[in-house]
């Protein structure tokens, strides 16, 4: 593979389809956006893989979102890992691309460095949202921690509250280019049958975690052939194929499901992006009382507030926050 062609499909999502067996997918390919994220704090490494894996999850399924929506995932245990967090930001204008950005909370005492970060979650929920703008209620979607990982979690919601069978597999990590430094690199693949769930389920308890649906328990006959055959087909994939670069998402397909008559669109590029601001704290602010912010305002005479997604770092004047404010707006905001 030349570096152009490269290059050319690192941070994209892939939307397909396989005409064949109703079925529908997106091929992720993440580098800069991923190893940005991941390198705005120190996560233990159980903690950078949870997160990993959240970032590649929310890409592929936030990639049919409309232009400046917003689509989040939440999750959160009882657990060393309190939570984590990612948004999606739709194109802000057509052909522009998406923005993704990721955090998460944990426990540093209590973080296990050898354990499984899946493990490390406990009981919680899974929680996925959506923002379509001004003037709409946001939809929030929720299931019970289950599986064996983020992306088991995810399918048990799209079987459980969607009844739309679905599939993942990701893969990701540390990778060194020759006189490169290290960085991290992710890919992935998601099936999903396209909507025809049988109305049997709806009231029926299923297979999963607790009696929660699968994938499996949803379609019946030639839909349920179809759907088991490309799980099949996308069990061989092997981890260099998903996470790239060397392979293109096209041959990719090409290779597990060409007798499925794949059929690609136009890819969505992904970038880092974070939408926090002066103005934004200063709103979150606005609330305190002049008592309040005094108990917020540090040593040095100011009230700081860091963004936990990209590390920015706002120091202001507490005479110019909160509903009790006398004097003008005063501050600084400083990208970490």
């Amino acid at each position: 593979m030349t570096l152009g062609s490269k290059i050319a499909w690192d941070d994209t999502v892939l939307p397909f389809q396989l005409d064949r067996a109703d079925i529908r997918g997106r091929v992720v390919r993440l580098d800069g956006a991923l190893d940005r994220i991941l390198s705005q704090r120190a996560y233990p490494a159980p903690v950078e893989t949870l997160v990993a894996e959240a970032v590649l999850l929310t890409a592929m399924i936030g990639q049919t979102i409309k232009e400046q929506w917003k689509f989040s995932l939440q999750i959160r245990g009882d657990g060393p890992v309190r939570l984590i967090a990612t948004d999606y930001f739709g194109p802000e204008a057509p052909g522009g691309p998406a923005r993704i950005r990721a955090y998460a909370s944990f426990a540093e005492d209590r973080v296990d460095p050898d354990a499984p970060g899946f493990a490390q979650i406990g009981a919680g929920y899974f929680a996925i949202l959506l923002d379509q703008g001004a003037g709409t209620a946001p939809y929030q979607g929720i299931t019970p921690i289950a599986g064996s990982s983020l992306s088991d979690c995810a399918e048990t919601y799209f079987a459980q509250s969607e009844q739309l069978p679905t599939r993942f597999a990701v893969t990701f990590g540390k990778v060194q280019e020759p006189r490169g430094a290290p960085s991290w690199r992710g890919g992935g693949v998601m099936l999903q049958h396209m909507p025809k769930a049988s109305p049997f389920v709806a009231n029926a308890g299923g297979t999963g975690d607790g009696g929660l649906l699968a994938p499996g328990d949803i379609l019946d006959g030639d839909a349920s052939d179809n759907w088991n055959r490309v799980n099949i087909l996308l069990n061989t994939v092997e981890e260099l194929e998903l996470v790239g670069p060397t392979v293109q998402p096209t041959d990719l397909l090409v290779r597990l499901f060409h007798d499925e008559a794949p059929r690609v669109f136009d890819p969505q590029p992904v970038r880092f992006g974070c939408t926090c601001s002066e103005h934004k704290v200063r709103t979150s602010l606005s609330i305190y009382s002049a008592k309040d912010i005094a108990t917020m305002t540090t040593d040095e005479g100011t009230v700081t507030a860091d963004c936990q997604f990209c590390g920015a770092h706002y120091v202001l004047d507490p005479a110019t926050v909160g509903f009790e404010a006398v004097d003008a707006a005063g501050g600084s905001g400083v990208a970490g």
